[in-house]
């Protein structure tokens, strides 16, 4: 069956590479509640291309188009600006992967905001008098000091008081990008493994560069240091993302995370 459209540009088929049909500037501009101008900007920046331009000038989108926008408007969501968000879309081109990313970004930040919306619910009826304060419950979703004590622990006062000076320093748009980063290598560390990759195939040794890469950045532990164990510390998170399961979680589970182990082992013995 070939593709079937109306006058509301509304396109029906089996994917985008089988849609032939494409809205005007004005259909997306509505659709994604923006205005034509912002998206003729877009153009000029390179983001955002029309498909085709009409004889009479007018500028129409395919299907592709319309998940280059939404990632576009997502990132902006994030705070981040027009030169950053053209460096993510030229370096992640995979769309499927950087929104799989952006969406564990967003169920993690759902998450966050559920748990602040029943905190303050809560405190709202104890100011009424329906139910008792509960000092716990309040700041649930709030604090990002939660593993505190683990972290001290592992790694040493240091190590967390300048991770929270780092943490705290940044602005929410920074904090949201370093956020989406990682969910993005979370992403497609479990495309790797669930794909079946072998740990020391060039796919997966590349993602372990990333990693640690990725690992450098975070002020306090020992990739950020030249004179640190890099080499023991990267091996040993590997192991702490399978025994445990919080950290299991973010690379689909046990066997996601026993492919990141071996996979950072790898990297490690070889170029740390």
């Amino acid at each position: 069956m070939g593709p079937r459209s109306g006058g509301s540009g509304r396109r029906e088929c089996d994917g985008w590479s089988s849609c032939r049909g494409d809205w005007s500037i004005q259909q997306i501009a509505k659709l994604a509640g923006t205005t034509s101008r912002t998206l003729r900007h877009y153009g000029e920046l390179g983001l955002l291309p029309p498909s085709r331009v009409g004889a009479n000038g007018y500028r129409y989108y395919d299907g592709q188009s319309l998940v280059r926008l939404q990632r576009i408007l997502l990132l902006r969501g994030l705070g981040l600006g027009l030169p950053q968000i053209g460096e993510i879309l030229e370096r992640e081109t995979d769309e499927r992967r950087a929104l799989e990313a952006h969406l564990e970004w967003l169920r993690s930040e759902r998450d966050r905001i559920a748990r602040q919306i029943d905190a303050v619910t809560g405190t709202i009826r104890g100011l009424e008098g329906e139910e008792a304060l509960v000092a716990e419950k309040m700041f649930d979703g709030f604090d990002h000091t939660q593993y505190k004590d683990e972290v001290e622990a592992k790694w040493g006062e240091d190590a967390y008081a300048q991770g929270d000076r780092w943490w705290r320093g940044m602005s929410e748009a920074e904090r949201a990008a370093w956020k989406e980063r990682a969910a993005r290598l979370g992403a497609d560390w479990i495309a790797a493994a669930e794909s079946g990759v072998d740990p020391a195939a060039d796919e997966a040794q590349d993602l372990a560069r990333r990693h640690v890469e990725w690992l450098t950045g975070i002020p306090g532990t020992p990739a950020a240091h030249p004179g640190g164990d890099v080499k023991g510390y990267v091996i040993g998170l590997g192991e702490m993302y399978v025994a445990d399961e919080r950290f299991a979680r973010n690379y689909g589970g046990a066997d996601g995370a026993a492919f990141v182990r071996d996979a950072l082992r790898i990297y490690a013995e070889a170029n740390l």
